[in-house]
C-alpha cells in the first residue's frame, strides 16, 4: 500500500509537470490535408525559426540548442513540401506559406514571439506582417534573406536575370540531386582552398535537401525568385535584426539585405565579412551571439 501511494504521488507530480511542458515533437494541421512537422523545445519567450530552401528545420541544429540553453522557447518547423511535413501538390506561394505560419502561431497560442527567417524564410517574415499584421510578434530577424526583390526588371536593373532562374529550374528537373550537390558547395562557400565544413557534413545537408518534394523544390524556387516584397517592408513595425554575409554567392547582399536595411525603419544591420550564404553553420558562434543580444535587448 505504501509503495502504491508513493507511485501515485509520483505520477501526479509527473502529470502536473507534463501539463506545464509543451509537447516537443508534433504535427500541426494548417490547412486541409496539410500537416506541418514542428519541434517545440524549452521555456521562455518564443522564437520561431523558419528554414531556408531547400532545407528543413534541421538546419537550425546549432541555434536550437543555444537558444534553449539561454532560456528561450524555440519552435522550428518544416515548411510544407519539405522535411517531415506534408507534400501537397500546390500551395507554395507566399500567401499559403504564411498562412501556415499563422496557424502555427495561433494553435500554439504564441505571444511576444520573435520570427527568424533564413533566406527564403525572410519572405514569410515580411508577408506575415503585411498579411496578418504581425499578430503575436514583437521582434523579427532576417538572416541571409531574399527580400525585397530578386529578379532583374526595368525598375530593378541590378537584379537576377530570368535566364539564371530558368537555368536553376532546368537543372533541378534534369538531375535534382546533382544540382543539390553543386548548390551546397556554393551555399557554404566551398572552394579548392576553402573548406568551411567537412565533406560528410556537406553530404548531410545535401541529404536534408533531397527529402524535399521535387514539386515543392521547384515551386518555392519560383516563389522566392519572383515575389516582390518592396511595398511590404513598411509593414514591419517591430525591431528587426538583419544579418548577411558579404561573400554570399546565392543571395547577393547588395540586392537584398542592403536594400531591406534602407527600407525597414527600426533595424540593426550587421554585415559578416567574408561569410557565405550558409552562415548559420560557418559563422554559427557569431550568429548565435548576435541573435541572443538582439533577443535580450
Amino acid at each position: 500500500m505504501e509503495n502504491l501511494q508513493i507511485n501515485t504521488s509520483q505520477s501526479l507530480r509527473d502529470s502536473k509537470f507534463n501539463l506545464l511542458q509543451p509537447s516537443t515533437d508534433k504535427y500541426i494541421e494548417t490547412a486541409s490535408n496539410v500537416k506541418l512537422y514542428v519541434k517545440d523545445y524549452g521555456q521562455g519567450k518564443p522564437v520561431i525559426l523558419i528554414h531556408g530552401w531547400p532545407l528543413s528545420n534541421e538546419m537550425w541544429e546549432y541555434q536550437i540548442d543555444f537558444l534553449v540553453q539561454n532560456n528561450y522557447r524555440v519552435i522550428a518547423y518544416d515548411r510544407r513540401g519539405f522535411g517531415k511535413s506534408s507534400q501537397p501538390w500546390d500551395g507554395y506561394d507566399y500567401d499559403s506559406l504564411t498562412d501556415d505560419l499563422k496557424e502555427i502561431i495561433e494553435q500554439l497560442e504564441l505571444e511576444d514571439a520573435t520570427l527568424v527567417g533564413f533566406s527564403m524564410g525572410g519572405g514569410e517574415v515580411v508577408r506575415y506582417f503585411s498579411r496578418h499584421n504581425g499578430k503575436g510578434v514583437t521582434k523579427a530577424a532576417l538572416i541571409s534573406s531574399v527580400i525585397p526583390y530578386l529578379p532583374k526588371t526595368d525598375d530593378n536593373p541590378e537584379g537576377r536575370p530570368k535566364e539564371k532562374s530558368d537555368a536553376t529550374a532546368n537543372a533541378i528537373k534534369e538531375d535534382r540531386i546533382e544540382f543539390l550537390d553543386n548548390f551546397g558547395k556554393t551555399f557554404f562557400g566551398v572552394t579548392i582552398i576553402n573548406r568551411p565544413l567537412s565533406t560528410v557534413l556537406l553530404e548531410y545537408y545535401r541529404m536534408l535537401c533531397s527529402f524535399a518534394s521535387p514539386r515543392a523544390t521547384l515551386k518555392c524556387a519560383e516563389s522566392f525568385s519572383t515575389t516582390d516584397f518592396r511595398d511590404e517592408l513598411d509593414s514591419i513595425n517591430v525591431p528587426t535584426l538583419i544579418i548577411h554575409g558579404d561573400a554570399d554567392k546565392i543571395v547577393p547582399i547588395e540586392l537584398t539585405s542592403k536594400k531591406a536595411a534602407e527600407a525597414i525603419n527600426d533595424n540593426t544591420y550587421i554585415i559578416y565579412e567574408g561569410a557565405p550564404h550558409g552562415l548559420f553553420y560557418t559563422e554559427r558562434d557569431k550568429l548565435n551571439s548576435d541573435l541572443l543580444s538582439f533577443l535580450n535587448s
